[in-house]
């Protein structure tokens, strides 16, 4: 239970707008059940979610976020709260038949919202996995506090993040992360979850011990908590009213646990089955709608007005159906816009939308000193970026006063402190979750994820990120820069040394960009730090010291254009296609031939003109690559080839990979799997006199 109200506290629960409340609640339950009668069976909504039972309590806590920095992030049951936000009804229900308009143009289902709110608290775009919300929302509550403190804009001050989430949530590596980062940095970050019993038709005895995460999280440092009863009027109203207080204060984050019912199955085809009669009854025994009306009538309203209020509802939800039904369907020619920034900016998120002027760059390297490495060329790029924009922050695990396993970031954190070069805990979800947050706050976040192997804890919000833009039809982008060390080193093993690319390549939204030298890193990092999609930012461990890699710095307005290759040696009799590493080893393999050699640079986009220009002028190619050749990114330049090039091929297309195993360790094993110089050349030879 919540402790003994303060009596501001008691004021604001007090405050509540009851009549407003009772609209709100009785407009959800209308659209509930318009769409259960009429639309799921009428085969205009494919995906429903009902809502009963939750909203009551939603609605209180939605009413209380009218700060215009306030955000939300919610999930599949969370339409109570948006109505209490200012969506509009055909918006909300047009969404949820696909139509054009509303969260996605029908790109998305319309239980997955966003909401761009510019008279109040925006609702950040939903994920469509359980428990991929509380990450994002625990970055943007940190951006709040990087936005007051570091940047001085006082008008974050007394904004929170709140976050929803189901009893079954509590149970995902999101939750407990977003805890962790919340807790340890005291974020002004409220947990509001939502206890129906059930997460589909799992009891919540498999969720948390004893089904009640607010008791087992009684002894976590640096978390407020609060316990109850999401159906009782006054006291949720109590307890959100508490939960909110304590969070805009600057106290740190609250949890706020409230047992509702889940009055409908899970989703409209779900038929309960693994419930019993009486478990049934004694939910709807728990209905908050008739505890509302006893609420409120007749001390605030009777029950002529609150029938008045009812029909009236029901009149406007049917209104709005039918205009929401008269919404086209989005043009299909128009479904693959927005995968990536087509300069039309996008509502919310990214450094651009927040007033900033990318300086003047240039592609021409004005070559300043001596040669540097990789690792000296990309830290002075982060520096040079840092100290020009006050909205870059790196970090990740080990970048702050160690300066990063590599030595990338080493005394980046002495120089601009812990507020833009920091640690993080042990969970690359909430590395990559909290840059999420970050970047819709307006930020530019770099986060890096330590090797390659290590990213896939993080893959649904990689996943989720780079679909943003085009899932909300460019209302939210969240730009960012990933920094990830792949490939091979002094030796081999499955944990650090794998490459894998493809998989991000095959992730939408994300630009890849995989350097094999200094210059080119210098270049691909500045374009990626001032633009406006995600980036994949990919450093071969093998070249972050290479000599071979070493190059003079090209200056500090030097940026490269992704999706252009580089023709580092020309010839006429083959086109060898590579990147990263295998670079070099390419070069030395083709020193005694005629070849092209073609470094792609970035590999989303990746330049298939300069290497059909080249294939058709050579009539041979190779593709080299140090990750496993079955499904590698060369299979997809050789289908390329094979289509647009076939008739001016003189050879077949080959390919010269990793095999179809995980790194080995020892470097003599690591070696005869790696694509070698004499293996790169073997194959030249092959196809030259073939």
């Amino acid at each position: 239970m919540s402790a003994k109200l303060k009596p501001e506290q008691s004021e604001a629960a007090e405050a509540v707008d009851w009549k407003r409340v009772v609209e709100l609640v009785q407009c959800s339950r209308a659209m509930d059940a318009i769409e259960e009668a009429e639309l799921v069976p009428g085969k205009k909504i494919f995906y429903q979610f009902s809502a009963r039972g939750h909203d009551l309590a939603q609605v209180l806590l939605g009413l209380h976020l009218t700060h215009p920095k306030d955000a939300i992030c919610g999930y599949y049951r969370s339409r109570p709260i948006l109505l209490s936000l200012g969506v509009a009804l055909e918006d909300a229900l047009g969404s949820a038949m696909g139509r054009a308009g509303g969260y996605s143009d029908g790109r998305d289902i319309g239980v997955v919202f966003n909401y761009p709110n510019a008279q109040g608290a925006s609702a950040l775009p939903m994920c469509g996995g359980v428990g991929a919300q509380y990450t994002p929302t625990a970055g943007y509550a940190q951006a709040i506090e990087y936005q007051k403190n570091v940047l001085g804009d006082r008008a974050y001050d007394g904004a929170i993040g709140v976050v929803l989430g189901g009893d079954a949530s509590v149970a995902t590596n999101g939750f407990w992360s977003a805890l962790t980062i919340a807790t340890t940095q005291k974020l002004p970050m409220l947990f509001y979850i939502e206890d129906n019993g059930y997460g589909i038709s799992v009891p919540g005895t498999f969720q948390t011990p004893g089904e009640n995460i607010a008791k087992n999280l009684a002894s976590f440092s640096g978390l407020y908590i609060l316990d109850g009863d999401g159906t009782d009027p006054a006291q949720a109203s109590e307890l959100i009213a508490e939960a909110v207080d304590h969070v805009r204060r600057g106290n740190g984050p609250c949890l706020l646990h409230l047992e509702v019912p889940r009055l409908e199955g899970h989703s409209f085809q779900d038929t309960q089955a693994y419930k019993s009669k009486q478990t049934i009854e004694s939910e709807w025994a728990r209905d908050p709608l008739p505890k509302l009306k006893a609420h409120v009538v007749p001390s605030l309203m009777s029950e002529k007005d609150w029938d008045a209020s009812e029909t009236a509802t029901k009149a406007r939800v049917k209104r709005a159906a039918q205009i929401a039904d008269q919404r086209p369907v989005a043009n299909p020619a128009d479904v693959t816009r927005h995968v990536f920034d087509e300069g039309e900016m996008q509502t919310e998120g990214g450094l651009h939308n927040s007033g900033y002027m990318a300086p003047r760059v240039t592609d021409e390297a004005k070559p300043e000193g001596a040669r540097v490495n990789m690792i000296t060329a990309i830290r002075r790029v982060l520096d040079h970026e840092l100290s020009i924009n006050p909205r870059v922050l790196v970090f990740g695990e080990d970048v702050g006063p160690k300066g990063g396993v590599h030595g990338v970031t080493l005394g980046l954190h002495d120089k601009f402190g812990a507020e833009r070069v920091f640690d993080t805990s042990l969970s690359e979800e909430g590395i990559i979750g909290r840059a999420v947050g970050m970047a819709i706050a307006g930020l530019m976040p770099v986060p890096e994820i330590q090797f390659r192997k290590y990213a896939e804890p993080a893959c649904e919000q990689i996943s989720d990120c780079g679909s943003m833009r085009w899932r909300t039809a460019n209302r939210f982008a969240a730009p960012m820069v990933v920094r990830m060390p792949v490939g091979f080193f002094k030796c081999g093993d499955p944990w650090h040394s794998q490459t894998n690319e493809v998989q991000f390549v095959h992730t939408p939204g994300w630009r890849i960009a995989a350097p094999s030298n200094a210059e080119d890193a210098v270049g691909l990092l500045r374009t990626a730090l001032r633009g406006n999609d995600p980036v994949m930012f990919l450093e071969h461990r093998n070249m972050l010291d290479a000599a071979s890699a070493r190059r003079p710095y090209p200056g500090d307005d030097f940026a490269l254009p992704f999706g252009k290759a580089k023709v580092t040696k020309s010839g006429s009799d083959i086109t060898i296609v590579t990147w990263g590493a295998m670079v070099e080893r390419c070069e030395a393999a083709a020193e005694k031939y005629s070849a092209d050699v073609i470094d792609l640079r970035t590999l989303a986009p990746w330049d298939s003109e300069a290497v059909l220009a080249s294939v058709k002028r050579t009539h041979r190619c190779l593709i080299v690559h140090e990750d496993l050749g079955t499904a590698g990114f060369g299979a997809e330049i050789a289908a390329v080839v094979a289509d647009e090039a076939f008739l001016d091929l003189d050879a077949p297309v080959a390919r010269v990979t990793m095999p179809d195993i995980p790194s080995p360790h020892h470097p003599d094993l690591m070696e005869w799997a790696l694509p070698s110089v004499a293996k790169i050349a073997a194959k030249i030879e092959e196809l030259v006199r073939f």
